[in-house]
């Protein structure tokens, strides 16, 4: 009798230990099936937090070069180099052409006699496209209020968020720089502004 008892707690032993050892396999495989059905939404939130960041560093490299511009102008240096409107977007698309693409980049830039007068339209049309007559260069003169805008248009890529990260209409996201200041009295004939 002695021997049935060690004989069967034996088998018992090894029973629980190979049952055991199928529960710990089978939990394995139901980790990578949990994996396959998380991973592609965890994917998709990854992909779209990335583009967001980037779309802000976007934002802030292109306000760096609207500022940059802008001191430019309100200094009277552009005025006094007889600058162009290409040879303007020219030095705004220097500072961002290492991460944009300049030919997505358009600037506007208007001259007023003062804060009142300052008017300025939406950079968009009712069809969501950015506005093409948004296109002006009027640096002004001493003392003048100029508003500068620039506006990018950055193509979302990531899928499925895309209505999450666009601005537009069109599908896009609109990023908008904008510098206003009064020029400096850089004539020497003007007695103050």
């Amino acid at each position: 009798m002695i021997g049935k008892t060690s004989l069967s707690a034996n088998l018992a032993a090894r029973l629980r230990k190979a049952a055991r050892r199928m529960r710990a396999e089978g939990e394995k495989a139901s980790a990578a099936i949990e994996f396959a059905m998380i991973a592609p939404v965890f994917f998709l939130l990854l992909m779209g937090i990335i583009e967001n960041g980037v779309i802000y560093f976007a934002g802030s490299t292109l306000q760096y070069a609207t500022d940059d511009a802008a001191r430019y102008v309100r200094t009277g240096q552009a005025q006094a180099a007889s600058m162009t409107q290409a040879q303007f977007q020219a030095r705004i698309c220097s500072h961002i052409s290492s991460f944009l693409n300049c030919n997505n980049l358009q600037v506007d830039m208007q001259a007023y006699s003062g804060y009142t007068s300052a008017n300025f339209s939406s950079p968009t049309l009712p069809s969501g496209a950015v506005n093409p007559a948004l296109n002006n260069y009027q640096p002004g003169v001493a003392c003048n209020v100029v508003l500068l805008r620039t506006f990018y248009t950055w193509r979302v890529l990531t899928p499925v968020l895309s209505t999450f990260l666009t601005n537009m209409t069109t599908g896009n996201h609109l990023i908008t720089a904008t510098a206003a200041f009064r020029n400096e009295p850089f004539v020497t004939n003007i007695a103050g502004c």
